[in-house]
């Protein structure tokens, strides 16, 4: 039966919604029952030139939704889709996609591209399409070639660099792509469209061209051209190539040197003349050289014969230049920047730049800015006064205490009156340094801060003032208070110097958070997280009281927002917001207070009310009061120990309801956490629930919906439900034990050269040995036997993680305990099983030399519990 997909297409875009969604019912039942055919004949329509542009716009844009993925974790469902349909069919809608690449409907040809790119994604590592790279580069050499074919094919190759490895092409095709990206953008190709494709495809090709950037006369000629390219008529072309320039700091710093001159020259005349756009790029240049020096000097190895990259200290040989352009940048304000959250422009770049130039090069910098400060800080013009406080914040980090402290302390003063200026955008940027000055240059506890007894009281009468000027200069002033109260964390009799400001910095920020003007900033949000670091860094042995008097005043703000009128959906995430911080305002009270035995009973006595006010919170349904809710709830069952079981029953529903909640997974990871904390409060009577939390933990590891960050705390949990129920997790044994080992081979496999994979695959593998241990302790006294069968698959895991030299502390932390564990648990069993186990001793001796204090005790601990059991079975 034929199907004029064309008329359900247009159908679909009427503006009557009968019309409309009769359509879109008649095409996915369509997809539903042939999906073969309708992806078929969804490409077929848009490579047909003979069809409305309207059916073909829809039918690219469909095709586009239904072969890629959203994000990178749910990249599995279109995979399937895709791969199940019969070659023969996938074969004509690659045949219509690369079709489609010559349309003379520039919107149907890019989305071609992105289509090919979308199934090239799918194929290519699969080594199912080799014949595309080769397709592609015939449209480049085609004598009826059209620009537009040349345009879409170039995109295209940049697509399909951008979603496929560099281990999927073989060196002959990148070379033929690199030859065919460079070519057009060269300085003879006529076609301004086609040079600014093939720039942008560049950018993406860029991360395999490592063979050709190694080869001196390849990479002088590619380097010329995005030289050339940055130079262009056309401003798009000029970004592009800049963006490429930004890329190849990162990734061929190496091999930059002979080129820097040049590109000084490019950055420099784009910063002073060119459009806000591409002077930012040529800004970002020089950020992206900061960060690979800074790496450099991190990792610096001073032994003979080291292959690492050389450092060759751009920032420093270009200093004396670089820093009056960056400076030049910082009076290019724009008028609203500091009313609209995200603005990012050319002071901000250069202010940020600055910023990474001091902590690459350190005091050096010092001596090229403060001439700029001094020459601005009091000129009539606010633009000067704002870029020369900026430059001042901006080279805070980087130099040392001994240069800065001098000029920190001479300018201080200075710095507190300017928040009386007239202009908005200096008070705003000064609170911003202040902020700056307490986070880098405050720390009691270290012996060196610039606030003293002599200053503080001005210090806080400036910035309590200031709480009530313009939203976004008040949510800066935030920010410094935070500070300010941060450096006083553990800082010993240091800290009573804030005590008796202590009910008046409450009150202000209190007031601050119930402005009314704040509505379009994150004033409340900051006003409510400087006063948490208030209550958490203040000493408690002097602050008891006034502390005991904020807990019925935030409780009391949470009661009156459940009687709040909601009348839209905007009112209803004002009152989610409005909980959220207030719950999390409670959390800290109530971690502050249950953390000395003096105060904890204030805790206790109030425990009944407080749980009332959360569960009313939970049952307003908002996401975001949910996650603080849950985190504050985990707070009061540390503190209130084993009496939680009595808000077992009616909380239980709340945890099984965030424990499924895939959709936003951060809620469930809390809720994961929640369940540990409450182990650890209620010991085995929380056995009554295991049954039904168990179910949804396992539940949620066998998901291919749940984000992949949430699996490592709920293998912890497993350890944290063993060791409060004992013997009693044996019903779950045969459920936990093979996921677990299933985890830790996905552990084997993964690629430990990905940043990303590299911190999930620690997590991981941290978390299964704690799992491990919970379980083993769990059944230390009673049933230990049932973990005989599973300890060689542990020592197997512990081998494969001793062999990994990147593994991190946690890690091998973990992997110690965990033999402590076993050898505590099993006893005498384990002689047999450490029979031939030397990667165990060369951990521990490993962990035994260290210089972390918290590894060596972990490791002598294990060692002592080791010896304890061959003792036992001799």
């Amino acid at each position: 039966m034929s199907f004029d997909i064309t008329q359900y297409l247009l159908a679909a875009q009427s503006p009557d919604a009968k019309v409309r969604k009769d359509a879109e019912a008649i095409l996915c039942k369509f997809r539903e029952e042939n999906l073969p055919q309708y992806l078929l004949s969804l490409s077929v329509e848009l490579s047909n030139e003979g069809k409305p542009i309207e059916s073909r716009r829809l039918a690219g844009i469909v095709l586009k939704n239904d072969l890629g993925a959203k994000d990178s974790s749910t990249k599995e469902q279109p995979v399937q889709l895709w791969v199940q349909i019969d070659i023969s069919f996938r074969a004509q809608i690659k045949n219509s996609l690369l079709s489609t690449l010559g349309s003379t409907f520039r919107e149907a040809s890019h989305t071609a591209a992105q289509v090919v790119a979308e199934v090239a994604s799918i194929e290519i590592p699969r080594k199912e399409w080799p014949e595309l790279v080769g397709s592609l580069l015939a449209n480049m050499t085609r004598q009826d070639g059209s620009p537009s074919l040349r345009q879409a094919t170039l995109e295209t190759l940049g697509y399909v660099c951008e979603v496929i490895s560099d281990e999927n092409l073989v060196q002959d095709e990148v070379n033929a792509i690199l030859t065919a990206v460079v070519q057009g953008m060269n300085t003879t190709e006529p076609n301004p469209e086609v040079r600014l494709a093939a720039t942008k495809a560049l950018y993406n090709a860029l991360e395999f061209a490592r063979t050709n950037f190694n080869n001196e006369m390849e990479r002088n000629y590619i380097m010329k051209v995005i030289c050339d390219a940055a130079l262009a008529k056309e401003a798009e072309i000029r970004q592009a190539a800049f963006e490429c320039l930004v890329s190849i700091a990162s990734t061929y710093y190496e091999v930059l040197e002979p080129y820097m001159q040049r590109i000084f020259e490019l950055t420099s005349n784009a910063v002073k003349g060119d459009e806000e756009a591409i002077a930012l790029q040529a800004v970002e240049f020089w950020s992206s050289i900061c960060d690979e020096e800074m790496e450099l000097q991190d990792y610096e190895v001073p032994e003979i014969g080291d292959s690492s990259v050389e450092h060759s200290r751009f920032i420093e040989k270009a200093l004396q230049t670089l820093v009056p352009l960056l400076l030049e940048t910082l009076l290019k304000q724009d008028e609203d920047q500091d009313q609209e959250d995200g603005t990012w422009n050319l002071a901000m770049a250069g202010g940020t730049c600055l910023g990474l130039v001091a902590k690459t090069v350190g005091d050096a910098v010092v001596t090229l800015v403060m001439p700029f400060v001094e020459a601005n800080i009091s000129k009539p013009d606010w633009r000067s006064r704002e870029a020369a406080t900026y430059a001042f914040g901006s080279i805070l980090e980087g130099p040392s205490i001994e240069k800065l402290s001098p000029m920190v302390n001479a300018g201080l003063d200075f710095l507190l009156n300017s928040m009386n200026d007239e202009n908005s955008h200096v008070k705003d940027t000064t609170a911003w340094t202040l902020g700056r000055i307490f986070e880098l240059l405050h720390s009691p506890a270290t012996g060196f801060s610039v606030i003293t007894p002599a200053n503080l009281q001005k210090i806080l009468a400036v910035l309590l003032a200031s709480l009530k000027d313009a939203p976004h200069v008040s949510e800066k002033v935030c920010g410094a208070l935070y500070f300010l109260a941060q450096g006083y964390e553990d800082a010993g009799p240091s800290s009573s110097m804030l005590t008796p400001f202590l009910p008046d910095i409450l009150s202000s920020l209190i007031a601050t958070a119930e402005r009314t003007d704040g509505s379009d900033s994150k004033l409340r949000s900051s006003a409510y997280e400087t006063l948490n670091e208030v209550v958490r860094c203040s000493n408690l042995s002097e602050t008891s009281e006034i502390i005991v008097k904020l807990l019925p005043a935030i409780m009391t703000k949470l009661e009156q927002t459940l009687r709040l009128q909601i009348v839209s959906s905007d009112d209803r995430e004002q009152q989610g917001d409005l909980q959220a911080s207030l719950c999390g305002v409670l959390q800290v009270i109530i971690q502050t207070l249950s953390s000395a035995e003096e105060t904890k009973p204030i805790i206790m006595q109030a425990a009944d009310q407080i749980m009332l006010l959360f569960l009313s919170v939970f049952a307003c349904r908002s996401t975001t009061v949910h996650e603080e809710a849950m985190l504050a709830i985990g707070a009061l069952a540390y503190a209130t120990g084993p009496r939680f079981e009595v808000y077992m029953k009616e909380f239980y529903k709340y945890l099984e309801m965030g424990l499924q909640n895939f959709e936003e997974h951060q809620v469930c990871a809390i809720s994961v956490g929640v369940v540990g904390d409450i182990c650890r409060a209620l010991d085995d009577k929380i056995l009554p629930y295991c049954d039904g939390i168990m179910t949804h933990l396992l539940k949620d590891l066998s998901s291919a919906e749940l984000n992949r960050s949430v699996k490592p705390p709920i293998f912890s949990c497993f350890g944290d439900i063993a060791l409060a129920i004992g013997e009693h997790f044996e019903k779950y044994i045969n459920f936990a034990l093979p996921m677990m080992q299933s985890a830790s081979e996905v552990c084997a496999q993964m690629d430990y050269n990905d940043e990303e994979m590299i911190d999930y695959g620690n997590q991981l593998r941290r978390s299964i040995f704690e799992a491990y241990s919970g379980i083993l302790q769990g059944f230390k006294n009673a049933k230990a036997e049932l973990m005989l069968p599973h300890a060689p698959h542990l020592l197997q895991f512990i081998e494969l993680v001793a062999q990994d030299e990147q593994r991190d502390t946690n890690v091998t932390k973990a992997a110690v305990a965990v033999q402590g564990d076993l050898a505590d648990a099993l006893g005498s069993n384990i002689k047999m099983l450490f029979k031939d186990t030397k990667f165990c001793s060369n951990l521990l001796s490993e962990c035994l030399e260290t210089d972390d204090e918290q590894l060596k005790s972990t490791a002598i601990w294990a060692q002592e519990m080791i010896r304890r059991a061959f003792s036992d079975s001799s």
